[in-house]
């Protein structure tokens, strides 16, 4: 009889624990619930709605659907080619020597015998923390043809003449470069630095005592203990340049003739600027999820991440 009774004891303790189980993943669900639901709300819903908005032409209750007419628009439109464009060159350019700088400004600050480290870490971080409006319309003025960065050139004769930083297509886009350059290397900066205060030190004094130089120790073993989040840095801004609007509206207004538009700013005017075209706005703004998901799957594919 008692051996009888002991075989039982195994099941019931089976069912207790999926039962438990069973709690436990309902009082986590409702615990996400809400997250869950604004999520759905506000993000999947609008992005549904944006693809079929994509398909379709007018605006309001005139919205009708075109079939692939939008899609087909957008390799003929020369705009969207200059914006696409510029947005690709300020990715190119802009990215890498971001990241660049902020992996040896983050060496630099990690340093213990460097004095007032609190300093320029708040000094390089804190235009990440600026209106991007306000920072913008400053370096609107500070580029501008009797700004102070053209009056610094003159008087050190460095140039002869002023240089249309606003005007001049080249030029415009690299005060536009400069700007983003400017704002963002502080915030990825932030991230290889608290990478790097988790690194042991004795790693450095074992590479230091082998004979490894400043230079080889940054690319031996910074760089790869680093390599997580320089992909996930990598990646973020990728995805901020292609989203790119508040610089080029409010220092160049996407000129001089379109020549510093970017995929955002074009997206604003067909909504608001021009004829209102919600549809083809759409369209063009899954130009820029197409883009982050090839671009960030080559990034993974780069960086070796297969997960």
């Amino acid at each position: 009889m008692s051996q009888d009774i002991e075989k039982f004891k195994p099941n019931f303790s089976l069912k207790n624990r999926k039962k438990s189980l069973s709690n436990k993943n309902i009082a986590g669900w409702l615990f996400v619930m809400l997250a869950v639901i604004a999520i759905s709300l506000f993000y999947f819903y609008p992005m549904i709605e944006a693809f079929l908005l994509s398909f379709q032409t007018g605006m309001g209750s005139n919205l009708e659907y075109t079939g692939l007419d939008n899609w087909i628009r957008i390799f003929n439109d020369p705009t969207f080619k200059a914006a696409l464009f510029n947005t690709i060159t300020y990715l190119i350019i802009q990215v890498p020597i971001m990241i660049i700088l902020a992996l040896i400004f983050s060496v630099l600050l990690n340093d213990s015998t460097l004095k007032f480290r609190g300093f320029f870490r708040t000094a390089i971080f804190l235009p990440a923390v600026t209106s991007l409006v306000a920072y913008s319309v400053v370096f609107k003025y500070l580029f501008s043809g009797n700004g102070i960065v053209n009056q610094f050139l003159l008087s050190t004769g460095i140039i002869e003449n002023s240089i249309n930083f606003i005007t001049d297509p080249f030029w415009a886009k690299v005060t536009i470069i400069i700007a983003i350059t400017w704002r963002w290397t502080g915030y990825n900066m932030i991230f290889y630095l608290s990478a790097l205060q988790n690194v042991d030190d004795s790693i450095y004094e074992a590479a230091r005592i082998d004979g490894a130089s400043s230079i080889q120790q940054f690319f031996k073993i910074t760089v790869p203990l680093l390599k997580p989040i320089i992909l996930f840095t990598s990646i973020v801004s990728t995805i901020g340049t292609l989203q790119l609007f508040d610089e080029v509206m409010n220092i160049t207004q996407g000129g001089p003739g379109n020549a510093t538009i970017s995929i955002s700013q074009y997206i604003y005017n067909l909504s608001f600027e021009y004829t209102p075209d919600f549809g083809y706005a759409a369209t063009v703004s899954y130009v820029i999820v197409i883009l982050v998901v090839i671009l960030s799957m080559i990034q993974f594919k780069l960086a070796g991440d297969d997960k």
